[in-house]
């Protein structure tokens, strides 16, 4: 028996074995398809390692960044292949969407100094593949207010997609941790100071947040707020890893790349490479074990209140991770999920999935909980006025406040890129602010033909790229502020 045992272990793994070969092999394969790799997606730029970050203070990241940009001017901008010299590339100096043209360049760390003596500061961290561009509308808000605003460029971001194949968590959680020294240092030790947090920026707030809590030394935020917080991801990008183990070869370079699409905006990479997704897994993974392990232990009452805005429908998180990694476990102390239900505009009864339909009942919880959650829905079915049902902490009956913002018919839900984004967007806007010019105006883009014809990626032209609820999120983030003197 225990013969027969073993042998039919040995056949498994030999059958295992050939099939994850198989795979590679294709994967390997397929990697040859198309152009060869771009400068953009080959050159890496220099960028600080964790401990020279922790070593160091805001404007040596500062210098360190320029050195970054210039670099990519030199290896990149400077040596196009005249194919390349093309108006559709953001790397061409000639292109209409080439940073070096916009008196503000939104890929690099910013600053934005409040009149007078600042009140307290705001720390905003951007996305995967995304800029400080991202979170400018709020900078400025804060700055409104009084705050002084810091928008940290993530290393790895606002240069070239290369820069993701060798970036790690780590090394952002690093520069997060030089931001927030920063912060500090410009208010003094007893002012509030924040972090904005988007998508992977989120994920970046809520693990330094963790670490403050066990960490004297860590300056704790005195609030956190999240817009599509990167809290759980899809399973596939636990074994992206994998993916990229053909690159390993230079003649399958290529295989370290999930996308390879051309780079036509000029704040936010089309190119996606497996390490990003590798890295994505690997930070949301830490986020959990440390939540699971604090509440277990009883670490979490130093936790700030965080303000978070999610869609129920979100194709680059887990929308559910939100509530059951990190407001399952946040203690009563004025937290609040906002949640932006699907449209249930009657015209899109028959083309919504269920599982979209059903995603707002899914997500919460039966029963009073420890934080106030927001629903931001439709009144009625088949109705365009919006109202937002909110249940406090410790309740259950929702007490509801009509909206002056409407769901537009041609929108069918939010999506995970749309939150932080106006629709006067110069950029992303549905109705962009035509005063400032960025070479493209994706927010526009409605495209009809055949496909292949466009440079466009189909897929993301359809995506919605701002948020008509945005006046309700600015209005939120509004309240936590100190009115404008």
């Amino acid at each position: 028996m225990l013969r027969m045992l073993i042998k039919i272990g040995k056949w498994t793994a030999i059958i295992v074995l050939v099939f994850l070969v198989s795979l590679l092999a294709i994967r390997a394969w397929d990697s040859q398809r198309g152009d060869p790799l771009a400068p953009w997606q080959t050159f890496v730029p220099e960028e600080l390692t964790p401990s020279q970050l922790d070593a160091s203070d805001w404007a040596g990241y500062l210098k360190a960044e320029q050195h970054a940009f210039d670099e990519v001017k030199n290896e990149v901008t400077d040596q196009l292949e005249t194919a390349q010299r093309a108006v559709t590339n953001r790397y061409f100096d000639g292109a209409p969407m080439y940073p070096g043209r916009f008196a503000h360049d939104w890929n690099r760390s910013y600053v934005l100094e409040p009149a007078g003596t600042p009140v307290g500061a705001v720390v905003l961290i951007h996305g995967l593949t995304d800029s400080p561009y991202s979170l400018r509308d709020i900078a400025e808000l804060y700055r409104a207010h009084g705050f002084v605003a810091i928008g940290l460029r993530v290393p790895g971001h606002g240069t070239v997609p290369a820069g993701l194949t060798k970036a790690d968590w780590p090394q952002w959680l690093a520069a997060t941790r030089l931001a927030m020294r920063e912060a500090r240092r410009r208010v003094g030790p007893n002012a509030p100071v924040h972090i904005v947090g988007y998508s992977n920026g989120g994920a970046l707030a809520v693990k330094y947040t963790l670490d403050a809590c066990e960490h004297p030394e860590l300056s704790m935020p005195t609030r956190l707020v999240l817009l599509s917080p990167m809290i759980g991801v899809t399973s596939f990008a636990r074994f992206a890893g994998l993916a990229g183990l053909p690159a390993m070869l230079p003649r399958f370079a290529k295989a370290a790349w999930l996308d390879l699409l051309p780079e036509y905006n000029p704040f936010k990479y089309n190119s996606f490479p497996v390490n990003a997704a590798r890295q994505s897994y690997l930070l949301t993974d830490a986020i959990h074990s440390q939540m699971v392990r604090m509440a277990r232990d009883k670490k979490l009452a130093r936790l700030p209140p965080i303000l978070t805005f999610q869609s129920v429908v979100d194709d680059t998180v887990s929308a559910s991770a939100v509530m059951r990694t990190l407001y399952a476990h946040v203690p009563g102390n004025g937290s609040e999920v906002v949640l932006f239900d699907v449209n249930r505009n009657r015209r899109f009864d028959a083309l919504l999935k269920p599982s979209a339909l059903a995603a707002v009942n899914r997500m919460l919880p039966a029963g009073p909980q420890s934080y106030r959650a927001t629903v931001v829905a439709n009144v009625t079915d088949d109705d365009e006025h919006t109202v937002a049902r909110s249940t406090e902490a410790g309740q259950t009956a929702p007490t509801v406040t009509r909206l002056s913002e409407l769901y537009p018919d041609n929108i069918f839900s939010l999506s995970h890129i749309a939150l932080p984004f106006p629709s006067n967007d110069p950029l992303y806007g549905t109705e962009p602010d035509l005063s400032e010019n960025y070479g493209i105006r994706l927010g526009t883009v409605a495209p009809r033909g055949e496909r292949g014809a466009l440079i466009l990626n189909l897929d993301a032209a359809l995506r919605i790229s701002s948020n008509p609820f945005y006046p309700y999120i600015r209005e939120r983030i509004e309240q936590l502020l100190p009115p404008r003197s």
